[in-house]
């Protein structure tokens, strides 16, 4: 099986912390060379030293903020036109959750802007790198909502499920330039993003933190949390010559938790 990344460079979004860092660690691991992007410079100076450098890679980073997509696009495009990308990996923070009935309007437009509108202006930057080399692997991390939306995540739910079908028709309109474009769908991972969650529901509800948690896992068939490594093993297939006839589809990493096929 084919997992050479050497001489490939990867964009990795939100890749400080969580799922973005672990998946920018495993490209790396890999031979890719990473480009890691988020907003705090401090930190991404910190992961890219923790990048593997055995193939003489030249890692590098930009610092952008996702609220700002046209402060975005500036950035992502002129980084592009001097550095073609074959890997974007697209992954930013969910939105606050919450109940659909209670969420407002500016809420669905700032995560809109935040995943959909964003992951678009960064998809366009590196297509033509990608069409001019024949190879792409545009790759997103969602979430598991968008095949059965998760209780209390309402604007989440929602966002989630328009940027799928975004996915999927990239994928169908750039396939013949040998782009591929796929969804990781991760379920309960043990991140910073779980424990907010796992601790706002203690608050509102007065559970203590071990019994949140307790109950979260007895939904999960494997019994346990998954960890950001295990996400980014299914970013990093997805990303190899190995999975280049693999495109537009959902790839559910969640210990058997989603109830439907």
């Amino acid at each position: 099986m084919n997992l050479d990344l050497r001489g490939k460079r990867a964009l990795v979004c939100g890749s400080t912390q969580g799922i973005g860092k672990a998946a920018a660690l495993e490209l790396a691991l890999l031979g890719a060379s990473v480009t890691l992007i988020a907003r705090n410079e401090e930190q991404l100076k910190k992961v890219k030293r923790e990048l593997s450098a055995l193939f003489q890679q030249q890692h590098e980073y930009l610092v952008a903020d996702f609220t700002r997509p046209d402060e975005l696009r500036q950035i992502v495009t002129r980084y592009a036109e001097n550095h073609p990308v074959h890997i974007l990996v697209n992954n930013t923070g969910g939105p606050a959750s919450g109940p659909i009935t209670e969420a407002e309007e500016g809420a669905f437009l700032q995560a809109f802007n935040n995943h959909l509108i964003c992951n678009q202006v960064l998809a366009k930057a590196v297509f033509p790198g990608m069409k001019a080399a024949g190879y792409g692997r545009i790759i997103n991390i969602i979430s598991t909502s968008v095949k059965q939306p998760l209780r209390n995540l309402g604007v989440s739910n929602t966002v989630r499920a328009a940027v799928a079908n975004w996915s999927k028709t990239w994928s169908i309109e750039v396939a013949r330039y040998g782009i591929t474009v796929n969804n990781v769908l991760p379920g309960a991972t043990n991140t910073i993003r779980l424990q907010s969650l796992i601790e706002l529901k203690a608050g509102k509800t007065g559970m203590k933190l071990d019994d949140v948690r307790k109950e979260m896992i007895e939904e999960i068939p494997m019994g346990r949390f998954a960890e950001a490594a295990e996400i980014a093993n299914a970013v990093a297939f997805l990303a190899s010559p190995a999975a280049g006839y693999i495109t537009g589809i959902n790839v559910p990493v969640d210990g058997g938790r989603t109830g439907n096929l």
